[in-house]
């Protein structure tokens, strides 16, 4: 019988203490109007902020959803892609493996400043700079060695035994996996989404160079406010941030949970 160790409530506190406090604080700051060092709280509170963000003339809704649908276009995109390199790179043995595994971390240790202005040149070559295609064919550059890496971990601690089973009973490479494969990776997936959609959700630099200023996303609006200064409205929209994101990961995750648990069975006829 398991004992149950008397630091675990401790630590448990302490971790929700660390996990909640900043957001605890950027609530706040939200609806601060004063706080001067070095006060506790705030000497005056506004709740302008709020207000200016769901005004008439606020850029919430087209902001919002050119964020959504952009981080979500490259969550999905980006999945599409890592699945079978993931498998390739998690099940699969051949020459030069390990140099392939480290060449796909490079656009994570290659900073964005560095590729982004050749980028655009291509772009331009292509008639799709300044464009929501381009921004998303950009944004891929970041995601996929993250998605790529995560699942690759996830094949390699399943393994094929399930999915070779699968075909020796007679199902087809497209049905072992829909059917087999397909909720197995399910959690993983979930987890490289969430991350990926973040990530996404996260990029300034290639926004700002690929979209030439016509696609707006919550980080194009987010930087410049804590680069200004303005602390109040910059907390209230990176309270938006965390919500949203928030928000996509607990969707990932109940649809996983879903897939997961799906009682569907592939019987041969």
């Amino acid at each position: 019988m398991k004992t149950r160790s008397p630091f675990a409530p401790l630590l448990l506190f302490a971790f929700l203490t660390l996990l909640l406090l900043p957001v605890l604080v950027l609530l706040i700051w939200s609806v601060a109007r004063s706080w001067p060092w070095p006060s506790l709280l705030p000497a005056a509170y506004s709740a302008a902020e709020w207000k200016s963000l769901f005004s008439a003339s606020s850029r919430l809704v087209p902001v919002l959803l050119q964020s959504v649908l952009l981080a979500g276009g490259v969550t999905l995109l980006s999945l599409a892609a890592s699945v079978p390199a993931a498998k390739a790179l998690g099940l699969l043995s051949f020459p030069g493996k390990s140099v392939v595994e480290m060449l796909v971390l490079a656009p994570v240790i290659v900073p964005p400043l560095s590729y982004a202005p050749g980028m655009h040149l291509l772009f331009l070559r292509l008639g799709i700079a300044d464009s929501f295609a381009g921004v998303l064919l950009a944004h891929l550059v970041p995601c996929l060695p993250y998605g790529i890496r995560i699942l690759t971990n996830v094949f390699r601690a399943l393994g094929d035994r399930l999915e070779m089973q699968a075909r020796v009973l007679g199902a087809s490479p497209a049905q072992a996996f829909l059917h087999v494969t397909l909720p197995l990776i399910a959690p993983g997936m979930a987890s490289a989404g969430g991350l990926l959609f973040i990530v996404s959700l996260s990029q300034y630099l290639l926004t700002f160079f690929l979209g030439g200023g016509r696609i707006v996303t919550l980080s194009m609006v987010l930087l410049p406010l804590v680069k200004d200064g303005e602390r109040a409205a910059a907390a209230v929209w990176s309270t938006l941030f965390i919500a949203v994101s928030l928000l996509f990961c607990l969707l990932m995750e109940r649809a996983a949970k879903r897939c997961a648990s799906s009682r569907d069975t592939f019987f041969l006829s």
